[in-house]
Order: C-alpha cells, then sequence, then structure tokens
C-alpha cells in the first residue's frame, strides 16, 4: 500500500488513515464470508461505516446493494425481494420493519449498526455483478440496473486520467454516497487519486430529507473543510450560487472543481456560478453507464454542453437523434435476462459538435409535438426558465396544444408574480418563436416528494404535477396572441 499513513477519510469525530481503513474493510470482509452473505444491502447516511461496507462487500465477492436513506420503506422492502438481499446492515432505529430477522449488533466505526439477516430466496443476476443501484425513476419504483466491478473501475480510471492535470488532494462528499454520482465519481475517483474525502452525515452539510438544503450551513462546511472537488446537482448549484450573490460573497477558494450533472443545467447557470467563483463545470452520466460520461474540464469546457466523453465512454448518435452510449455499461437489469446491447440508447436525444461536445436535447419520451406539428422537447424549454434566478422549478407542458404552457415554482415562496412573469419573457427571449412559453401558472406547492410532485431523488411527477394544475392549465381553441398568466 503506498503511503498508508496518508488520510483517507475525515468523519465527524476522527480521521481514517489509508491503513486503518484497509484494516477495517478486511475484517469485515472476513466477517461476511464466515457468515456466507450473498448479497449485502446498507441502508446508511454518510460516514466512514458506509465506505468500509462498500469495499468489504467488494473484497468479499459479495454484491452490495446500496439503498439511500431517502428511499421509503415500500422502497427498500421492494429493492430487498427483487435483489434477494439476505442481509441488510442499518442502524439500530431503522430495524423495526424486520423484528423477525435475526439482527446481531455491529458497532462500526463509531456507529452503532446491527446486521440484519433477512430470509431472501436467491436472485438470478447477470455474472459478474458487483453492485444493484436502484433507480427511483418517474414511478418511484425502483428498478434494480447490475453493474460489475471491471464497469465500476473501468470508470474510476477514465475519471483519474481526465482529472489528472487539476491534482484533487481533497473531496465533500455533498450527496448520498448510495447515489452512483457521488459513489463513483466522488468518493471511487477520490480515493483512487490519493485523495481525502469528508464522509459526514448529510445533515452536518444541511440537508434535510432529500430535496431541502441550508444554503448558509453547505456554504460553511465547505468553507471549513476547505475541499479542492465537490459534486452537485443543479438546483444545489443554482441556490448556492443565489446565496453567495445575495450575502456579497465569493466561492471558497479552495475549489477547483465543482461537478454538476443529474439533471440539465444551461449555460446562463453555469455563468452565473461562475461569477461568484464557483469553478462549476457541467457533465453527464446514467447508471447503465456506470455513473458518469462526459463532463466539460477546464481547457476543454463548452457551457451549454455536457462536455466531452471521458475516456471511458463512447458516445454516438442514432438516426432519430438519441444518444447512445458504449464503454463501461452495465450487465443488465434485476428480473430481465436480456444483455444489454454494445450500444446503449440512453433515452435522452442530444448532438455532438464538431469539436466533440456533447449536447443533450431532452428526453426522448417527453418530446411534445404542438398542434402546428412541431416537436419540442420541454427538458429543453425548462432550461431556459430555470435558468432565471425568479424560476427554482418548472414543468412545461403543450402535447397537442397551440402553444406551450408552463407551471413555475419560484426561487423564494414571497416572489411577485411580476418576477416569475419576467423571467418568463427572459427565457422567451433566448427561444425561437414555436418554443416560446405563452401561458404560465405558479405552482401550488414544490416539486418535491413531500408533496407529492417529485420521486424522492427530487425528478419531477410530470402527470401529477399536470392533474394538480388541470384547472388552471386549461387551455382555450384559440392560439395565445400574447403572454399570459393563467
Amino acid at each position: 500500500m503506498s503511503m498508508p499513513n496518508a488520510i483517507a477519510l475525515r468523519g465527524v469525530e476522527e480521521t481514517w488513515s489509508r491503513a486503518r481503513l484497509q484494516d477495517a474493510v478486511h475484517a469485515l470482509a472476513r466477517g461476511l464470508v464466515a457468515d456466507g452473505v450473498r448479497v449485502l444491502a446498507t441502508w446508511l447516511d454518510n460516514g466512514p461505516a458506509w465506505v468500509i461496507a462498500d469495499a468489504a462487500a467488494a473484497e468479499a465477492g459479495v454484491v452490495h446493494v446500496p439503498l439511500p436513506l431517502f428511499f421509503t420503506p415500500a422502497q427498500v422492502m421492494h429493492a430487498l425481494r427483487a435483489a434477494g438481499v439476505d442481509m441488510l446492515l442499518a442502524p439500530q432505529m431503522l430495524a423495526n420493519p424486520w423484528p423477525d430477522a435475526t439482527a446481531t449488533p455491529l458497532p462500526l466505526a463509531g456507529a452503532s449498526l446491527v446486521m440484519l439477516r433477512l430470509r431472501a430466496a436467491p436472485v438470478t443476476m447477470p455474472a459478474g455483478t458487483a453492485k444493484v443501484t436502484f433507480t427511483s425513476g418517474t414511478t418511484g419504483t425502483p428498478k434494480g440496473v447490475c453493474l460489475r466491478a471491471d464497469a465500476l473501475h473501468a470508470v474510476t480510471q477514465g475519471l483519474l486520467e481526465a482529472l489528472a492535470p487539476l491534482q484533487l488532494r481533497s473531496h465533500l462528499c455533498a450527496l448520498p454516497l448510495a447515489v452512483l454520482l457521488e459513489n463513483v465519481a466522488g468518493l471511487a475517483s477520490a480515493l483512487a487519486h490519493g485523495a481525502c474525502c469528508t464522509v459526514w452525515p448529510l445533515h452536518r452539510l444541511g440537508w434535510s430529507g432529500s430535496s431541502q438544503l441550508d444554503m448558509a450551513r453547505f456554504d460553511a462546511a465547505v468553507r471549513g473543510e476547505q475541499p479542492h472537488s465537490v459534486i452537485v446537482l443543479p438546483q444545489m448549484l443554482r441556490g448556492w450560487s443565489a446565496w453567495l450573490q445575495q450575502q456579497g460573497l465569493r466561492a471558497p477558494g479552495s475549489l477547483k472543481l465543482v461537478a454538476v450533472g443529474g439533471a440539465a443545467v444551461g449555460a446562463r447557470v453555469i455563468a452565473a456560478a461562475r461569477a461568484v467563483g464557483l469553478p462549476a463545470y457541467e457533465g453527464y452520466g446514467l447508471s447503465e453507464g456506470a455513473s458518469v460520461q462526459t463532463l466539460n474540464l477546464p481547457g476543454a469546457d463548452r457551457p451549454g454542453s455536457v462536455g466531452r466523453a471521458l475516456p471511458h465512454a463512447q458516445l454516438r448518435v442514432a438516426d432519430d437523434g438519441e444518444l447512445l452510449v458504449a464503454g463501461a455499461l452495465f450487465a443488465g437489469y434485476l428480473g430481465e435476462h436480456d444483455a444489454p446491447p454494445p450500444w446503449w440508447p440512453t433515452g435522452d436525444l442530444g448532438r455532438i459538435d464538431d469539436n466533440g461536445f456533447v449536447h443533450v436535447l431532452g428526453r426522448k419520451k417527453h418530446v411534445l409535438i404542438t398542434a402546428y406539428g412541431r416537436n419540442i422537447s420541454p427538458e429543453w424549454v425548462e432550461t431556459a426558465l430555470r435558468s432565471e434566478p425568479a424560476v427554482a422549478q418548472a414543468v412545461v407542458f403543450g402535447d397537442g396544444e397551440p402553444a406551450l404552457s408552463a407551471v413555475l415554482w419560484p426561487q423564494h415562496a414571497a416572489l411577485p408574480d411580476a418576477a416569475l412573469q419576467a423571467a418568463v419573457q427572459s427565457a422567451n427571449a433566448t427561444l425561437p418563436d414555436y418554443a416560446r412559453v405563452q401561458r404560465w401558472v405558479r405552482a401550488r406547492a414544490d416539486f418535491s416528494p413531500q408533496s407529492g410532485l417529485a420521486t424522492p431523488n427530487g425528478r419531477p411527477q410530470r402527470a401529477a404535477i399536470r392533474r394538480r394544475h388541470a384547472d388552471a392549465l386549461a387551455l382555450s381553441d384559440e392560439a395565445f396572441p400574447q403572454l399570459s398568466r393563467a
């Protein structure tokens, strides 16, 4: 082991050297083998215990099923059954739904955990499956994506090569480690670089639930830890940029890379972040590709795109405009027997420009066809709307209608309708006439799991949003001659 005394992890109370971390991993791996564990699920907050469990499962040849804390109990039960999980590692307080399971206390990295032996029938998985990541999708029902160790390693090595010039020596895990983006592109990539990872429980960073983040507390955590890199979601970046601007502050000076992904970002949001000193760079990935596929980087940067393909990935555009990826692909879905094709259809529409930068234009299944026969990706228009400082969330409708309409949630609840009206007009100025929003309504609730208008991982539930605002979205038979608030 190189530099065994180097600090690998920073928890809340203590740090972990690489040698100490490896010792803990070896000990847990031996226990998993001795207990005959086939499939280990973890339902844990961020922390050293999560990192140890993940690495121990890999060392023991045990399939790891990481479950985000934002999954509902029903989603957890579904995932456990679908993956044939025979051992669950969780805090004692989360063990109540399994009163008949054999529970063994397991103090691990300062956390009081229990190992729950579950009665589960073995499930057939693709050969070589090392990890199963569940995506909640748009229906809220998790779907298991089976990943091989070689695919995960390929992504880590691709990031290692691409990020080497930045000399990143510290990383703050700001997203749940159970989410593939943070697990692979954050933790695994940083540890491969020899960097130190801060793995605090998410509430210490200002998180409340899956979609509420206290920006003052988050910014204070970043300033206190002084990381070189952090991964954020688009809404986090917008909120952080706005908070810094309101406070008259510049971003923490330690940051070399603020990678942003998970949804469309847009050039104006990137520009606003950089204006306050956040070195924001947009990327693109998917679970079926074992996480990140493309990334803008210093010296290879085109805001508005998602960057060029990373060394492990290949991308091309199908005849119908759909992005296809190859390289570090998944092994298959749980419960399905078909192996993925060499080029995986992402479901995203896009283009690749002459310099190799990939531009994602929206989801293929979401394309609207207006009454005038124009094909429009709603994500394209939504990105333009969310690029306006007044708009926190936006969903666009218009299939079969003469013009587009939108449901908007403001950045701050106190913002008047006039601010949203101005935002719509500003966004429309960047769009061709057929893609402009001609009518909008103020959302009756934010798009969150709590309101029922988003999945547990924050994706808008389009059908639910339309139903909730059906009366206000009712459109007349005539085309709209001017912008109006419904």
